[in-house]
């Protein structure tokens, strides 16, 4: 089975509220907002930062912002940020050394086709693809007609 680590996944909603915060968040408003413990956002963010996905700004008014929208933001940049890269063995890529059995095994390299797959798969998909839908706002209610006046 494939599965993403946790961090991937908590990386994804925080994400997804600084696009809805619009600005600037501090790390202890975006547990807040989330749920997920601030140690867990700060380590979020921190790697996210350094994979140039958000920026931290210092300051009164510091924390963190978004560097482009979700709408432009792979979920493999996300993946391959916190977990690596994105690939079902250890032989990404005709890597070396990841396997004890690689001057033996048969499929090797085989499995490179199938980890492109993968791989321009989730490129297809943004974080806003994962977003919550936006409410829409809510228009003011309308105002009824003035009356015609009468002729007569």
């Amino acid at each position: 089975m494939l599965r993403l680590s946790k961090l991937t996944d908590y990386a994804v909603v925080v994400l997804t509220r600084l696009e809805e915060g619009e600005g600037v968040q501090a790390a202890p408003d975006l547990a807040a907002a989330t749920g997920i413990a601030e140690p867990t956002v700060a380590k979020v963010l921190k790697i996210l930062a350094h994979a140039g996905l958000v920026e931290g700004l210092r300051g009164a008014r510091g924390g963190y912002r978004l560097t482009r929208p979700i709408a432009e933001m792979p979920l493999t940049e996300v993946i391959t940020a916190i977990d690596g890269p994105i690939a079902l063995t250890a032989c990404v890529d005709s890597a070396v050394g990841h396997c004890e059995a690689e001057d033996l095994c048969p499929v090797r390299g085989r499995w490179d086709p199938v980890n492109r797959a993968i791989r321009d798969a989730l490129s297809g998909i943004t974080i806003a693809d994962l977003a919550p839908p936006r409410a829409a706002p809510v228009a003011p209610p309308a105002r009824p007609a003035a009356p015609l006046a009468a002729t007569a």
